[in-house]
């Protein structure tokens, strides 16, 4: 005779698997487009160690440029959208969407940091968002751009696992930007 209750049981833990996958599944549903990331799995390569190189074509906002890369990655196109990694710049040309404050100043400095430049892009965990776009910290020589929009006030510390390798050093440029009442922590 089988026993009793342990049908429940069963239920229980088909209902906590369910809940699980889905949770997963919605995990970063609620960030704005190209802030969700893809993860790699099976059939997408890891990102290339060290990096690659290539010339800003266009610069698109406060955190995304265009670029003409040296040579394709994972067999995608040599120009290519790349978002920068770890950080959030108020937005500008985001259909629907109004300009937001500080918007402008954060694209206008981005197109000083890297308009017609040679660039290397370093990767992280992860190589491109749900979108196709390229995950990267920028670098123009030494300057590493992403922390010279997070320094300067241009941009907010955008944390979005697994691509953290950076994330505490932003989030101390982040303070000082803030504590210092510099770019957008003053103007908005």
């Amino acid at each position: 005779m089988p026993a009793r209750g342990g049908g429940g049981l069963v239920v229980l833990l088909i209902v906590l698997v369910v809940v699980l996958v889905v949770d997963e599944a919605d995990r970063g549903a609620d960030l704005e487009p190209g802030e969700r990331s893809g993860s790699p799995g099976i059939g997408r390569p890891a990102p290339p160690r060290g990096g690659v190189r290539g010339e800003v074509n266009r610069v698109i906002d406060g955190d995304t440029i265009e670029v003409a890369l040296d040579a394709a990655i994972d067999g995608g196109p040599e120009l290519e959208d790349v978002r920068y990694i770890g950080i959030d710049t108020p937005e500008t040309v985001k259909p629907g969407a109004p300009v937001e404050c500080f918007g402008p100043e954060a694209s206008e400095f981005n197109h000083e940091l890297v308009e017609g430049e040679r660039v290397r892009l370093r990767f992280d965990r992860e190589l491109r968002d749900r979108f196709g776009r390229l995950l990267a910290y920028v670098y123009v020589g030494e300057v590493f751009v992403n922390a010279e929009l997070i320094s300067g006030g241009f941009a907010r510390t955008l944390e979005i696992e697994p691509n953290t390798a950076e994330a505490a050093h932003l989030a101390d440029l982040r303070g000082e930007a803030g504590a210092a009442g510099r770019g957008l922590w003053s103007a908005c």
